[in-house]
C-alpha cells in the first residue's frame, strides 16, 4: 500500500453558496491535516467572513502564493480573487461566478503540472460561471477538455459513488428531449468499457458486475413502450459481454432501485442524469460523491449544489465534502496500486533473467574463444 502524503487542492466554488461552510466545517477536524496536505484555492477574506458570520470554529490558514510552498500539518490557502470581492450569500451573481472560475483555473493549472495530486471541487452555479473561457455545462465537461490531448485522449464519465453504490451516467448534462438520440449502441458499449476499467482501477473491484438501466418504462415491454432496449441496449450488453465485461440488464429503474436489486451489483449504468441521480441522492445524499472517471487526474466533489437557500445559515452538512476528499485520496492510491500490480513484473523479471543469462553465455563463449587462441 502506498502511504505517500497526498496534496489535495480544493476549489471554493460559488462564493455566495455553501462552499466555504462545508470546507470550513470539514477542516475543523485536525485529523485532515494529518491525512493530507490541503491547498484551498480561494480567499482568506471570504473564508473569514463566513467563519465569523456563522460563528464557526477557528480554522487557521497558512497563506501561500503557490502550491509548491504548501506546508504539511497546516491548512494552506492561495488567494485567487481580489480583496474587493463582494459576498452576497444566497444570491447568484457574475462576481461569484468569476471567483469560482478563477479558483478552478488556478487549481487545474497546478493539477496539470503536478503541484497538487488530486482535486476536490466545491459546487458552482453553472449559469453564473459562464464566460468567454468557460462555456461548458459543468465541471465534468470542462475537465474533459482541459486534460484532453493527443497523448492522453479523455472521455469523461460521471460516477456518483457512496459506499458500494456507484452510478455512472451514459449522458450527463443533456436536455431530456435529446437523450433518446444520444443513446446509441456505440455509446453504451464505450461507457461500459470505461465503467468496467474505472471500477477495477479506481475502486479496486477485481471482477465488476454492472447493471444497465433501460431507457423506456418497464424496459420497453418488448417494444410496446419503445424499441431502444431491443435495438440498442441489449445488443450493446451482448457486445460488452463478448469482451468479458459482466454487464446485465436492461432493468427498469423503478423496480431496480425499489426492490434493492442495486445492492447486488458493483456499478449501475443509467441512461440519463435524473434517472441515475434521483435514486442515488435519495439513498446517499449526505455521503454521496461525484467522481469524474476517464481523466489522467483525480477529481471529486460533493453531490450537492450551491445551496443558496441555506447559505450562511449554519445548516449545511459537510459530510459529502468530507467523503469527496477521502474518496479522492482512496482513488489516487488505488490507481498507484493497480498500475504497479499490472505493470507485468513477472514478464520484466523473466526478460531481465533472460538478458542476464545471455550475457553470461556470451562471456563464457568469449572466454572459450580466447583460450583456444
Amino acid at each position: 500500500m502506498n502511504n505517500k502524503k497526498i496534496k489535495v487542492g480544493i476549489t471554493h466554488g460559488d462564493t455566495n453558496g455553501i462552499g466555504y461552510e462545508v470546507i470550513l466545517k470539514m477542516l475543523e477536524d485536525p485529523r485532515i491535516a494529518d491525512l493530507c496536505t490541503v491547498v484551498v484555492y480561494g480567499s482568506g477574506k471570504v473564508a473569514s467572513f463566513y467563519r465569523k458570520a456563522m460563528e464557526l470554529q477557528q480554522v487557521q490558514f497558512n497563506r501561500i502564493d503557490s502550491a509548491a510552498e504548501a506546508k504539511d500539518g497546516v491548512y494552506n490557502i492561495i488567494n485567487v480573487v481580489g480583496e474587493d470581492l463582494k459576498v452576497e450569500p444566497g444570491t447568484a451573481t457574475e462576481e461569484a461566478g468569476a471567483a469560482a472560475l478563477a479558483s478552478l483555473e488556478a487549481a487545474v493549472s497546478d493539477l496539470r503540472v503536478g503541484d497538487i495530486d488530486v482535486l476536490v471541487t466545491a459546487p458552482i452555479n453553472k449559469h453564473s460561471i459562464q464566460s468567454s473561457s468557460f462555456n461548458f455545462p459543468g465541471h465534468t465537461e470542462y475537465l474533459e477538455v482541459s486534460f484532453d490531448s493527443d497523448e492522453t485522449p479523455c472521455k469523461a464519465l460521471m460516477i456518483m459513488c457512496a459506499d458500494r453504490l456507484r452510478v455512472a451516467l451514459l449522458t450527463t448534462h443533456v436536455p431530456l428531449s435529446k437523450v433518446a438520440e444520444a443513446v446509441t449502441k456505440e455509446a453504451v458499449v464505450e461507457k461500459l468499457k470505461q465503467f468496467d476499467r474505472s471500477l477495477r482501477r479506481d475502486f479496486g473491484v477485481q471482477t465488476p458486475r454492472i447493471a444497465v438501466l433501460s431507457l423506456n418504462p418497464h424496459a420497453g415491454e418488448d417494444g410496446l413502450l419503445g424499441m431502444e432496449e431491443n435495438e440498442i441496449i441489449i445488443p450493446a450488453i451482448k457486445e460488452a459481454r463478448d469482451e468479458r465485461i459482466l454487464a446485465f440488464g436492461p432493468y427498469a429503474s423503478d423496480g431496480f432501485f425499489g426492490s434493492g436489486n442495486y445492492a447486488t451489483f458493483d456499478g449501475v449504468l443509467a441512461m440519463y442524469h435524473d434517472q441515475g441521480l434521483v435514486p442515488f441522492k435519495t439513498l446517499s445524499m449526505d455521503s454521496g460523491v461525484n467522481f469524474t472517471a476517464g481523466l489522467p487526474v483525480v477529481r471529486t466533489s460533493p453531490d450537492h449544489g450551491t445551496g443558496y437557500d441555506i447559505a450562511c445559515k449554519n445548516e449545511a452538512n459537510p459530510e459529502s465534502m468530507r467523503c469527496a476528499l477521502y474518496t479522492a485520496i482512496d482513488i489516487y492510491r488505488n490507481r498507484i496500486n493497480y498500475d504497479e500490480a499490472y505493470s507485468h513484473p513477472l514478464r520484466h523479471h523473466h526478460l531481465e533473467k533472460e538478458k542476464s543469462g545471455k550475457q553470461e553465455r556470451d562471456a563464457a563463449s568469449a572466454a572459450s574463444s580466447a583460450s583456444k587462441e
